[in-house]
């Protein structure tokens, strides 16, 4: 109990200091918008450090040197909790949008933090609207942006991945960007597993070799959503020693 009642007190200090937080990146982006767009990643890169250090979540990271840091790149990974995205966005080391449920776009001040990251909100109910956030994320990419996506569709409780959504490989395909498998075992058991308590885990998340479309074999690039798929599946399986 203690954890959680950290971590919501730390989140509402957080999201009030945000109002002042947000007029200041407001007028920084009326000069320059990059500077704005980097102010935020290390602002929220340093909120999320400080949220999974008083969850007492000890991470263990395998493959970060596989994450190239001259050009942007497509995340894929599997998705069992919030603290996928806390995480995992602390250590991006360039900017970084994520494909998010379009949901969260009605939370103040949270929406707002992700629209200034480049993040992309998607209604899984509404093909057109999916079609066009794959078409952003496709210009966020060609314009250095890298893009992180749950090509499961949601956050899933079990040990057995769902199918990974064909749609979402779309990005590297029309890009030529190197695809990172992003696999995290054991986040669900910071707060999934026991809601609505945060407890002490221990988390592993690796990221795999950059997977580049055209270097595939043609049976591996037409089904390169299952490819991805079982790489980290395999992955996921293996790491389960670690935790």
């Amino acid at each position: 109990m203690i954890r959680l009642i950290l971590v919501f007190l730390f989140l509402l200090v957080f999201l009030l200091c945000s109002i002042l937080i947000q007029f200041v990146l407001w007028i920084i982006g009326k000069f320059n918008i990059d500077i704005k767009k980097k102010t935020s990643l290390r602002i929220v890169s340093w909120a999320f450090r400080c949220v999974a250090f008083l969850a007492g979540a000890k991470l263990t990271v395998i493959g970060e040197e596989n994450v190239p840091k001259d050009k942007a790149v497509l995340y894929v990974g599997n998705h069992r909790s919030y603290f996928d995205i806390v995480l995992s966005y602390s250590r991006v080391p360039r900017l970084t949008g994520y494909i998010a449920k379009k949901e969260i776009i009605k939370v103040p001040v949270l929406s707002q933090w992700m629209k200034n990251m480049d993040c992309l909100f998607l209604d899984r109910s509404d093909i057109r609207q999916g079609l066009e956030v794959i078409l952003s994320a496709i210009d966020k990419v060609k314009n250095g942006i890298s893009i992180t996506i749950y090509p499961e569709g949601t956050r899933n409780g079990t040990d057995e991945m769902l199918p990974f959504h064909k749609g979402s490989f779309k990005i590297a395909q029309k890009t030529g960007c190197p695809i990172i498998p992003m696999t995290i075992n054991n986040s669900n058991a910071i707060f999934e597993d026991h809601l609505p308590f945060i407890k002490r885990s221990h988390v592993v998340l690796e990221y795999g070799k950059p997977i580049y479309i055209d270097g595939l074999s043609p049976e591996d690039k037409k089904n390169i959503e299952t490819y991805c798929h079982n790489l980290i599946q395999e992955t996921y399986q293996k790491n389960k020693a670690l935790v």
